[in-house]
């Protein structure tokens, strides 16, 4: 099983931007296909972006497309999501997700089989 680490959460003023990273443990980070979701309070957890198993997929909620993008290096067994022109609304836990079972990005979070503990981000108006 993959084990997640994210970081890269924070404090930042409306309009500015973040780079989370979730570095995975083990050698076969290329077989899983990744996700970002994010949680606020009194909300379920929602879908933010996927990537597939080699990066070359990508797919994002229609909240965050245009501003936010993400990649992976299946080298370093990380991947990443660059947050640009963050809104008060973008505040949640942001969580990475991994699954060995699926062969496309899934929006649904019981789709992935391993998960971070999360990061904080907090956008302040």
């Amino acid at each position: 099983q993959v084990q997640l680490v994210e970081s890269g959460g924070g404090l930042v003023q409306d309009g500015g931007s973040l780079r989370l990273s979730c570095a995975a443990s083990g050698r076969t980070f290329w077989s899983y296909v990744m996700g970002w979701f994010r949680q606020a309070p009194g909300k379920e957890r929602e879908f933010v972006s996927g990537i597939s198993r080699s990066g070359s997929s990508t797919y994002y909620a229609d909240s965050v497309k245009g501003r936010f993008t993400i990649s992976r290096d299946n080298a370093k067994n990380t991947v990443y999501l660059q947050m640009n022109s963050l809104k008060p609304e973008d505040t949640a836990v942001y969580y990475c997700a991994a699954s060995g079972r699926l062969v496309s990005v899934s929006v649904r979070p019981s789709d992935y089989d391993a998960w971070g503990q999360g990061t904080q981000v907090t956008v302040s108006s």
